[in-house]
Formats: structure tokens, C-alpha cells, sequence
């Protein structure tokens, strides 16, 4: 851009000019290179020109930059969807550790004349399966005591399987006696001995699905026989303790009815490492503290987390 004198009488010829004030100004278009090489820079001709200097594309190159993918986005990027968050049982942590505490000292029924103190632990494999398997049935409906009682009776007689097949009905009806619907239980283990014999070979079957197919096995039976018997964690064993206990606690996410379905319920979110430790764990809290009727809140270390809990 050029500048003239005020003293010209109009614009120079040939040029595009206008005016500013008294001056007239001429623009001038200059090439790239003209216009490089007329900046004011010392030794210009040293710089290389336009012309000298490759072209570049002037397609866009594209940039991969990787992202962490953040949380909660991947429907919108088609990813995976966002894993639910499970549901759990508010300060349930808590509270477990309160009846860990409560239970120290394993001095409840269960621990002195449970399902695990009542079979021949030095017995062959075979036959100490079949007695744990018996206990089980004959604990349905009766106190851990009188379930005791009875099979030590069993076990003074001989108690394998060729012994009881060989016993007749009334026999076995006054040894078990006066355990729960204990004619019913004389029928139920003379049909379940007689499968074991005849179906697998004189032991008991090693998984759940079979088990609860035998006559008088339900499934709280079949899971603890499938932990004491074979050592396998196949699911909670939810009796009226465990099933009472958990309501009591909001342990599940709705009331539930029946012990099958408070299994089913705990299951969903309770850790796996712990579905072995929390029968016993309740089943002796549930006979000592958390009783039936008139439970013992004023005892209890959790009266203050309990939504059931009694307060005085």
C-alpha cells in the first residue's frame, strides 16, 4: 500500500486509489513471493521464495487420539452397556460382623448337636455321606437336640446303608422317634436307602438336582449336603432361622414367603465366599438372640440397626 502527496491534483492513472482525507491511497496487490520479498528483513535474498518451498496437500491429515472411555457412555458409542449396580442391604457389613461377635463363642445348639456333629467322622467316605444325609432328613421340623439323640441311636444299631434296608418299619420308627412327622420320615429314608443302593451304587448323588429327588430331600438339605458331605458351596441353606433372620434385617429386597425364595433372594447379591459361613452363622444367632417370638433385642448388638428390633 503506497501513500501520494497531497499536492496531486487527483488520482495517479491505472491504479486502484482512494481517498483519505488529503491523501490518496493506492493499493497494490502483490503476489506471494513479491510480497515476501518485500518485507523488510535483512539479507531477503537470502530467505528461500515461495516458489522454492514444496506445497503441502491440502487434504487433512487425520489424527487418531485415543479416549478413555469414560463410565456410563457406551450406548452412545455402541460399547458395552454400563453394568448395573447390584442391589445390597443397607450397613448389612455391619451387622454380619455384630453377629460374628455375638457368635464367638459357638455355644448355640447347633454347634454342640448340629448336622456336623452328628455323623462318624471316622467312618469310610461312603457311609459317613449316608449318615450326614440321614441327619439331614431327620432334622426337618425337629430341634438340634432331639435330631442328636436320634442318630446316635442309629449309629449304636449300625448305621449304613444294608443295615437300615435290613430294618423293618417299626424298628426304625422307635429309634428316630420323636423326631417331627417321624412316620413319615421312616417311609421317606426306607425309599431314599433303597435308591442309593440300587441307583448310586451305596452313596448319595453329588449334585443338588439329584438330591432333592430323593424322597424327604428338600432343597435346604440338599445344599448342606452338598458342604458337609462333599465340600462343595453350592448355594445357602435357608431354613426358618435363616428365612426369618433375613426379613427381619431387610436382608432381601422384598419380603419374602418361603425359605426357597429368600434363598433365591440372598443369593442375587450376597458374596459367594460367604454362603457356607452364614447358615450357622444365623441358625445359632436365631436359637440364642433372634428367637421366634419375643426375640432378645435388648441383647442384640445390632437393636440399633435392626429396622424389627424391639426398642425399649
Amino acid at each position: 500500500m503506497e501513500k501520494t502527496s497531497p499536492g496531486l491534483s487527483g488520482p495517479p492513472q491505472g491504479l486502484l486509489v482512494h481517498r483519505v482525507g488529503l491523501w490518496w491511497v493506492t493499493e497494490v496487490a502483490l503476489s506471494p513471493t513479491q510480497a515476501w520479498e518485500s518485507l523488510p528483513f535483512p539479507a531477503v535474498s537470502q530467505v528461500r521464495s515461495t516458489a522454492d518451498i514444496p506445497k503441502r496437500s491440502r487434504r487433512r491429515k487425520s489424527v487418531a487420539i485415543a479416549y478413555e472411555s469414560g463410565k456410563g457412555d457406551g450406548a452412545e458409542h455402541g460399547g458395552p452397556e454400563p453394568q448395573r449396580l447390584r442391589w445390597e442391604p443397607r450397613d448389612w457389613r455391619q451387622q454380619l460382623e455384630r453377629i460374628r461377635e455375638m457368635r464367638r463363642n459357638r455355644d448355640a445348639p447347633v454347634d454342640e448337636m448340629g448336622v456336623e456333629k452328628c455323623y462318624d467322622s471316622s467312618a469310610p467316605p461312603q457311609v459317613m455321606r449316608y449318615q450326614v444325609l440321614l441327619s439331614l432328613m431327620l432334622s426337618s421340623q425337629t430341634k438340634d437336640q432331639v435330631t442328636s439323640a436320634a442318630m446316635l441311636r442309629l449309629r449304636q444299631h449300625g448305621l449304613t446303608i444294608d443295615r437300615i434296608l435290613q430294618m423293618d418299619d417299626a424298628t426304625l420308627g422307635q429309634m428316630i422317634y420323636p423326631v417331627g412327622f417321624w412316620r413319615n420320615k421312616v417311609k421317606y429314608i426306607k425309599q431314599t436307602t433303597a435308591i442309593l443302593k440300587q441307583k448310586y451304587g451305596g452313596d448319595i448323588p453329588r449334585t443338588v438336582e439329584e438330591l432333592v429327588q430323593l424322597p424327604g430331600v428338600g432343597p435346604k438339605m440338599a445344599h448342606l449336603a452338598m458342604t458337609i458331605a462333599w465340600d462343595s458351596v453350592s448355594g445357602i441353606a435357608v431354613d426358618t432361622h435363616v428365612h426369618r433372620i433375613t426379613n427381619r434385617l431387610k436382608w432381601v429386597k422384598k419380603e419374602t414367603r418361603h425359605p426357597e425364595e429368600t434363598r433365591v433372594a440372598l443369593e442375587d447379591w450376597l458374596p459367594r465366599d460367604l454362603w457356607r459361613e452364614i447358615n450357622w452363622l444365623l441358625v445359632g444367632f436365631g436359637q440364642q438372640t433372634c428367637l421366634p417370638v419375643n426375640p432378645r433385642c435388648n441383647e442384640c448388638l445390632n437393636r440399633d440397626l435392626c429396622p424389627a428390633a424391639k426398642r425399649c
